[in-house]
């Protein structure tokens, strides 16, 4: 931390509190389900007490969760500040389901839980406890802005509030002693030194590179093309769907889980990566439900945004954003699952070799040097110009079971935020050998998200079954030989052959 305690938000983070509006949240959040077990109180119900006390003690190893947004007088650049009335039962919420409380009862709460806007005035994070679920069972819904943690940081996040064990050990509560925060006229003079010292910071980073890169010359020319194809592909627009229209405040969630075995299964089959396989399965639900509102795919350039981190080893565990995105056109015209997989694999080999993240990377490096009242003005905009018809983010998550104070998580489902003329979101995220799929959607745009549902389960089955008799014949040849049988001497076995 710097001599004062603030902190600037990166041009990224403060990109996701831009593209905020009443109607569009940008907070990033999860439906987790746990067996109720060791934190059932005896009188019945979650022990709520014990849940606040082990999240008191977790504070002091994310600051940022007792830190609140300051702005920079007249640049209007955000900073993190340390809250001075940080108050853990704002953030930390109990509520119930009637019980027993349905699945479908948790997905209607989840989605009213996830349309409230977290207040800007506070830090960004609210965690709400949910009992009364069915089967001896209580949900955690979590909620954190964008500006603060992206897919990989929120895993990260997750790991630091449960265990890999049962046990229920709380360390010792820490006392929390608020750093001042600077005064606006310090926050701007500050401002105004960092941007005398732009230029000197970027010639030292120009030597730097220049030093590490084993081929200078030619990583230049590599980064240069992927920005180059980077700005093609924003710039051309994608086709108009039902899916993209002007979303209301109000949200649907829904989800579904697979199982990782079997879409791996599909990957030994059929080739292509699992996050390929899950692309195509995506394919075939937004073919589907395109036909089912009376839409032809056929020549329909339909787009999907798909994160992807640039998060090294060294910066796992810290929050923040570290993304890009690749731009990937989904086969929706064509009906056979095999070619759309053959399709969507190609072009992430493409996108591989071409290193468009890097490019998008490289674009968001540059939006440091950008006023804060460009990027907004821009941020404005861009939602009216948008490349692509859909966020669909996967995101790899603990694969060995994770508990909360002794209590099985059982179930996890992502939530990806919309933005404006985006209805749908899908975010998935894998635990324990399944995939937990979360279907994000306006309340009014996509009516029949359900159905979308069983596309996404139809267009799985389809592809499952095109595999099917590749993956038979290749069993059968990797297969190894019967043993010979042991020939018999007047119909018994021959002395010394066979079992004794």
């Amino acid at each position: 931390m710097p001599r004062y305690a603030y902190e600037r938000l990166t041009a990224l983070d403060n990109s996701f509190l831009l593209l905020e509006k009443p109607n569009a949240y940008m907070h990033v959040a999860s439906t987790f389900v746990f067996e109720l077990g060791p934190l059932r109180r005896p009188e019945g119900g979650i022990d709520m007490d014990l849940v606040r006390s082990a999240t008191e003690a977790l504070l002091p190893r994310i600051p940022r969760y007792r830190q609140k947004l300051k702005y920079i007088p007249l640049e209007n650049q955000p900073v993190w500040v340390d809250d001075d009335r940080f108050n853990l039962d704002y953030h930390l919420r109990h509520t119930a389901l009637p019980k027993p409380g349905s699945i479908a009862q948790l997905k209607a709460l989840s989605a009213r839980i996830m349309q409230q806007h977290l207040d800007r005035s506070r830090p960004l994070w609210e965690m709400w406890l949910v009992e009364g679920l069915e089967g001896d069972r209580f949900a955690l819904i979590s909620k954190v802005h964008h500006c603060m943690i992206d897919g990989v940081s929120g895993v990260d996040l997750m790991n630091a509030q449960l265990k890999t064990t049962p046990d229920r050990e709380i360390p010792e509560t820490l006392p929390y002693f608020p750093r001042p925060a600077p005064s606006g006229l310090e926050l701007m003079r500050h401002e105004l030194l960092r941007r005398a010292a732009l230029p000197f910071a970027a010639i030292r980073d120009v030597r730097h590179f220049m030093r590490e890169a084993d081929d200078s010359r030619r990583e230049i020319a590599v980064r240069l093309r992927a920005v180059a194809e980077t700005l093609g592909t924003t710039l051309r627009r994608a086709s108009d769907t039902p899916l993209n229209r002007p979303i209301g405040p109000h949200r649907r969630f829904d989800w579904m889980a697979m199982e990782v075995s079997e879409i791996k299964e599909v990957r030994r089959a059929l080739g292509g990566s699992l996050n390929d396989v899950v692309l195509t399965v995506v394919t075939g639900a937004v073919r589907s439900f395109l036909e089912r509102r009376g839409v032809s795919p056929r020549g329909l350039d339909f787009r999907i945004m798909a994160p992807v981190s640039v998060r090294s080893a060294d910066q796992r565990g810290q929050l923040g954003n570290r993304v890009s995105a690749w731009m990937i056109d989904l086969p929706v015209s064509l009906p056979d699952p095999r070619q759309q997989l053959e399709r969507i694999a190609a072009r992430t080999r493409e996108l591989k070799e071409s290193k468009q993240a890097v490019g998008a990377d490289v674009l968001t490096a540059a939006a440091e040097w950008t006023p804060s009242t460009l990027l907004a003005l821009g941020a404005r905009n861009a939602t009216r110009l948008l490349p692509f018809n859909m966020v669909v983010t996967n995101v790899p998550g603990p694969q060995v079971p994770m508990y909360l104070l002794g209590a099985l998580m059982t179930e996890a489902y992502p939530h990806v935020p919309l933005m404006d003329r985006l209805g749908l979101g899908i975010a998935l995220l894998s635990y324990n050998g399944r995939i937990g799929w979360g279907f994000n959607a306006d309340y009014d745009v996509v009516p029949d998200l359900s159905a979308f549902v069983g596309d996404v389960q139809a267009a799985f089955r389809a592809l499952r079954a095109a595999a099917a008799p590749i993956a038979a014949r290749t069993e059968k040849a990797e297969k190894p030989p019967a043993p010979p049988r042991a020939p018999k001497a007047n119909g018994r076995p021959r002395p010394g052959v066979g079992p004794h």
